[in-house]
Protein backbone atom coordinates (compact mmCIF):
# COMPACT_ATOMS: atom_id res chain seq x y z
CA UNK A 1 0.00 0.00 0.00
CA UNK A 2 2.80 2.46 0.79
CA UNK A 3 5.54 2.87 -1.80
CA UNK A 4 7.81 5.02 0.36
CA UNK A 5 7.95 7.34 3.36
CA UNK A 6 9.98 10.52 3.78
CA UNK A 7 11.13 12.05 7.04
CA UNK A 8 12.90 15.34 7.55
CA UNK A 9 16.15 16.13 9.27
CA UNK A 10 18.25 19.22 9.89
CA UNK A 11 21.46 17.16 9.49
CA UNK A 12 21.52 14.58 6.70
CA UNK A 13 25.04 13.38 7.49
CA UNK A 14 24.15 12.68 11.14
CA UNK A 15 20.92 10.94 10.11
CA UNK A 16 22.69 8.92 7.45
CA UNK A 17 25.28 7.70 9.97
CA UNK A 18 22.44 6.66 12.29
CA UNK A 19 20.31 4.90 9.65
CA UNK A 20 23.33 3.25 7.99
CA UNK A 21 24.15 1.60 11.32
CA UNK A 22 20.62 0.92 12.58
CA UNK A 23 19.21 -0.56 9.38
CA UNK A 24 22.21 -2.69 8.39
CA UNK A 25 21.31 -5.58 10.76
CA UNK A 26 17.86 -5.68 9.15
CA UNK A 27 19.30 -6.07 5.65
CA UNK A 28 18.60 -2.51 4.49
CA UNK A 29 21.17 -0.09 3.14
CA UNK A 30 21.51 3.38 1.69
CA UNK A 31 20.71 3.03 -2.00
CA UNK A 32 20.74 6.72 -2.83
CA UNK A 33 22.69 9.47 -1.14
CA UNK A 34 23.19 13.10 -1.87
CA UNK A 35 23.98 16.29 0.00
CA UNK A 36 20.32 16.74 0.91
CA UNK A 37 18.93 13.19 1.01
CA UNK A 38 19.42 9.50 1.66
CA UNK A 39 17.20 6.66 0.44
CA UNK A 40 17.10 3.27 2.21
CA UNK A 41 15.81 -0.15 1.23
CA UNK A 42 16.79 -3.54 -0.14
CA UNK A 43 16.20 -3.18 -3.87
CA UNK A 44 14.58 0.24 -4.04
CA UNK A 45 14.46 3.10 -1.57
CA UNK A 46 11.38 2.96 0.66
CA UNK A 47 12.60 5.30 3.41
CA UNK A 48 13.86 8.74 2.44
CA UNK A 49 15.63 11.04 4.89
CA UNK A 50 15.54 14.59 3.55
CA UNK A 51 17.24 17.79 4.68
CA UNK A 52 14.53 20.28 5.54
CA UNK A 53 14.43 23.71 7.09
CA UNK A 54 11.72 22.82 9.60
CA UNK A 55 11.76 19.15 10.66
CA UNK A 56 8.62 17.94 12.42
CA UNK A 57 8.95 18.69 16.11
CA UNK A 58 9.43 15.75 18.47
CA UNK A 59 6.16 14.58 19.98
CA UNK A 60 6.24 11.31 21.91
CA UNK A 61 2.44 11.41 22.26
CA UNK A 62 1.64 11.72 18.53
CA UNK A 63 1.51 7.97 17.95
CA UNK A 64 3.66 8.34 14.82
CA UNK A 65 6.40 5.76 14.38
CA UNK A 66 8.01 3.73 11.62
CA UNK A 67 8.27 -0.05 11.89
CA UNK A 68 10.84 -2.01 9.89
CA UNK A 69 10.55 -5.72 9.12
CA UNK A 70 13.37 -7.76 10.59
CA UNK A 71 14.32 -11.21 9.27
CA UNK A 72 15.13 -12.69 12.69
CA UNK A 73 14.89 -11.93 16.38
CA UNK A 74 18.67 -11.67 16.49
CA UNK A 75 18.52 -8.94 13.86
CA UNK A 76 16.04 -7.04 16.07
CA UNK A 77 18.58 -7.28 18.91
CA UNK A 78 21.38 -6.09 16.60
CA UNK A 79 19.23 -3.20 15.30
CA UNK A 80 18.64 -2.00 18.86
CA UNK A 81 22.31 -2.23 19.81
CA UNK A 82 23.49 -0.52 16.60
CA UNK A 83 20.88 2.24 16.87
CA UNK A 84 21.90 3.08 20.43
CA UNK A 85 25.60 3.04 19.50
CA UNK A 86 24.86 5.42 16.61
CA UNK A 87 23.16 8.05 18.77
CA UNK A 88 19.61 6.72 19.16
CA UNK A 89 17.75 6.58 22.45
CA UNK A 90 16.13 3.49 23.90
CA UNK A 91 12.34 3.46 23.63
CA UNK A 92 11.79 -0.25 24.39
CA UNK A 93 14.37 -3.00 24.70
CA UNK A 94 14.19 -6.06 22.41
CA UNK A 95 11.70 -8.65 23.51
CA UNK A 96 8.35 -10.34 23.04
CA UNK A 97 5.29 -8.10 23.17
CA UNK A 98 2.60 -10.68 24.03
CA UNK A 99 -0.08 -8.01 24.10
CA UNK A 100 0.64 -7.35 20.38
CA UNK A 101 0.69 -11.04 19.37
CA UNK A 102 2.14 -14.40 20.38
CA UNK A 103 5.31 -14.00 18.27
CA UNK A 104 5.60 -10.21 18.20
CA UNK A 105 9.30 -9.61 18.89
CA UNK A 106 10.36 -5.99 18.63
CA UNK A 107 12.66 -3.22 19.78
CA UNK A 108 12.02 0.51 19.81
CA UNK A 109 14.38 3.48 19.53
CA UNK A 110 14.21 7.22 18.94
CA UNK A 111 16.50 8.53 16.20
CA UNK A 112 18.64 11.68 16.64
CA UNK A 113 15.80 13.83 15.21
CA UNK A 114 13.18 12.38 17.54
CA UNK A 115 11.52 10.00 15.08
CA UNK A 116 10.33 6.84 16.83
CA UNK A 117 11.34 3.69 15.00
CA UNK A 118 10.82 -0.02 15.59
CA UNK A 119 12.24 -3.28 14.29
CA UNK A 120 9.80 -6.20 14.29
CA UNK A 121 10.06 -9.95 13.68
CA UNK A 122 7.01 -12.21 13.76
CA UNK A 123 8.88 -15.52 13.47
CA UNK A 124 8.27 -18.11 16.17
CA UNK A 125 11.97 -18.12 17.11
Amino acid sequence: MINHVSIGTADVLKSRAFYDAALKPLGYKCLSKGDDSAGYGKEQAALWVLKVNRPVAQNAESGLHLCFDAPTRKSVDAFHKAALAAGGKDNGKPGLRADYGANYYAAFVVDPDGHRIEAYCGAAE
